[in-house]
This record gives C-alpha cells, sequence and structure tokens, in this order.
C-alpha cells in the first residue's frame, strides 16, 4: 500500500525565520546606513568602506546573535529532558498517568488514554513526554548551528545588494538607484517568504515594503540633517 506523505511547512521555520530575518535585516540596514551616509554628503569612498564595513559587522552580528539565541533554547530543552529522564526513573507511575491525563484533555476516553500512554511508554517514553508534554519534536527542536550560519549568509547576500549598486552607479544618482532597488529586494523577499510560509503574499510584501521604507527615509533624514549641520 502506497502511503500518502503530506508536505508541511513547520518544519522549514527554524531556517527559514533566521534566513529571511537575515537577508530582510541585511537589505534594510546596509541600505539605510548607505543613503543615511550619502545624504550627508559622504564621498564613494565613503559609501563603500561604510557598507562594507556594516556587511562584515552585521553578518558576524547575526550569526552571533542567533548562535547565542537559539543556543539558549537547546540549552532549555536539554534541561527540561533531563528532568524528565529522571522523573521517568522515580516517579515512572505518576508520568503514565500524567501522559494519559494530556490525552483525555485532547479529547480521548480515559481508558484509551491510559492505554495510549501505556503503549507509547513502552515503545519510547522519554520521546512520549518530550512530544506530549514538553512540545519538543525533532521538526521543531532548535539547531543553533543551522540558525547561525542561515543568518549569517543570508545577510551578506541582502547586505550586497545595496553596496553593488551603490559602487556601479554615479555618486549623484546613489539616493534613487539604491533606495528602488532595495525596496524591490524588500517586497520580493517579503512576498516569497509568505509564500513559502504559506501566508497571504500581498499582505507579506506590502509590510516588508512599508516598513523598510519608512527604514530608510527616517535614516536619510538623519543623515541630511546632520550633514546640513557639519
Amino acid at each position: 500500500m502506497r502511503r500518502n506523505v503530506e508536505k508541511h511547512r513547520t518544519g522549514k521555520a527554524g531556517w527559514l525565520r533566521a534566513a529571511v530575518m537575515g537577508a530582510d535585516d541585511g537589505i534594510l540596514s546596509t541600505a539605510s546606513l548607505l543613503l543615511g551616509v550619502a545624504a550627508a554628503h559622504g564621498s564613494r569612498d565613503n559609501l563603500l568602506i561604510a557598507g562594507l564595513a556594516g556587511l562584515v559587522a552585521g553578518a558576524m552580528s547575526m550569526a552571533a546573535g542567533e548562535y547565542v539565541s537559539v543556543h539558549s533554547q537547546a540549552d532549555t530543552e536539554q534541561a527540561d529532558l533531563a528532568l524528565e529522564r529522571n522523573e521517568l526513573k522515580t516517579a515512572n507511575k505518576g508520568e503514565h498517568e500524567e501522559l494519559a491525563a494530556i490525552y483525555v484533555g485532547r479529547g480521548l476516553e480515559p481508558a484509551l488514554a491510559t492505554e495510549v500512554a501505556n503503549q507509547l511508554m513502552t515503545h519510547n517514553a522519554l520521546q512520549a513526554h518530550a512530544r506530549d508534554e514538553l512540545g519538543i519534536s525533532e521538526t521543531l527542536r532548535a539547531r543553533p548551528i543551522q540558525a547561525a550560519t542561515a543568518s549569517a549568509i543570508s545577510f551578506s547576500v541582502g547586505a550586497a545588494v545595496p553596496l553593488l549598486v551603490t559602487a556601479i552607479v554615479p555618486r549623484s544618482d546613489v539616493i534613487p538607484f539604491v533606495s528602488a532597488t532595495s525596496l524591490v529586494c524588500l517586497a520580493t523577499l517579503g512576498g516569497w517568504a509568505s509564500r513559502t510560509g504559506g501566508a497571504n503574499v500581498a499582505t507579506g510584501t506590502i509590510r516588508a515594503t512599508f516598513w523598510g521604507a519608512l527604514a530608510m527615509a527616517v535614516t536619510a533624514g538623519v543623515g541630511a540633517l546632520f550633514g546640513t549641520i557639519t
């Protein structure tokens, strides 16, 4: 008999979140930085140095931040699992009752819930409690290295877009060209992320474009203000 295998998007949640956040931040922070420097009448060399420094610093910051954050989640998971192992050794009967109560809360009859709990704990007690009591599964477990790598790479790719535009176009055209290309990339990224995650594409596109435009406008305004003062 052929088994029907459903393809769910939940398994992509970890790397997708890190990759989208990294790329979005790479485009937005680097573009905003370049627009701020350009609005303050910085030279092309100033722009390229600032953009490159922003790319490297941002990629390292994203990687470090994701690793520390997700590793904290992984540490918490491991601590909970260690506690659960101990409880299975010292209070096995209570753990059976606890698992059965969870299934009763989900709609099973008490007798059936007890039988399900017994069978699952006979098969793999720790896995049953990790999944149904703690909410920890192989699909959703924390992966620090994966998150850090995805964030750093995606940030670098995103940051390279406005930096490359700055290197190519005439100095006088940096502001409109960086703004336009960055907004197009942000809109595309927002739409793609929404589609991949199963959400509304138009909503994701509008959200990414709006906040990107706002961030770049504020940064350019600050750059222009300080450029006028100095």
